[in-house]
């Protein structure tokens, strides 16, 4: 029997692989884009024991949810650190107060259920870094072809209204 192109099997998607430094180190399967769903974002995530997946960042424009499916974690919401382990399902609304990032602190790899808005434009702001993101075209997670404005830029890299328009 074929398949709808909607319905899609994680065994029939591949990883995709992204690794930064000594701290940072995650793979993923973008269920969502292979079911051709672009409004909903769903990845099937893994931290390696002792990684994180991104750096600490909240999206003014896009809501995001995690199921943990298996492994130990730490889901840094702010200021505050949160242990989080199967079953634990975390609701992330736009907004700086849900400053988030997920670290692998246990022993095996760490595997959750990525779910997401797929809203453009989106300002995804790094607090820890000081940077923000820009996201037009594609919303983050979306098809990197898609976007017509992808910049990270220092915050304090401001510049007046008129500056350049003379």
């Amino acid at each position: 029997m074929n398949r709808p192109s909607n319905v899609v099997n994680v065994d029939a998607i591949g990883w995709e692989d992204s690794k930064r430094g000594m701290r940072y180190e995650v793979r993923r399967k973008r269920l969502a884009m292979a079911a051709g769903a672009p409004k909903l974002g769903c990845s099937l995530t893994e931290v390696p024991p002792g990684k994180r997946a991104w750096p600490l960042h909240y999206h003014t424009a896009n809501e995001e949810a995690v199921f943990v499916l298996g492994g130990a974690g730490m889901l840094r919401l702010g200021d505050k650190e949160v242990p989080i382990g199967p079953g634990d399902y975390v609701a992330l609304p736009a907004g700086n107060e849900h400053a988030h990032q997920i670290v692998n602190s246990g022993a095996v790899p760490l595997r959750y259920l990525s779910i997401s808005t797929m809203n453009e434009p989106d300002v995804t702001v790094y607090p820890d870094s000081g940077k923000v993101g820009l996201f037009v075209g594609s919303a983050p997670g979306g098809n990197p072809a898609q976007r017509t404005l992808y910049s990270f830029l220092p915050i304090k890299s401001a510049v007046d209204y008129w500056e350049g328009e003379d």
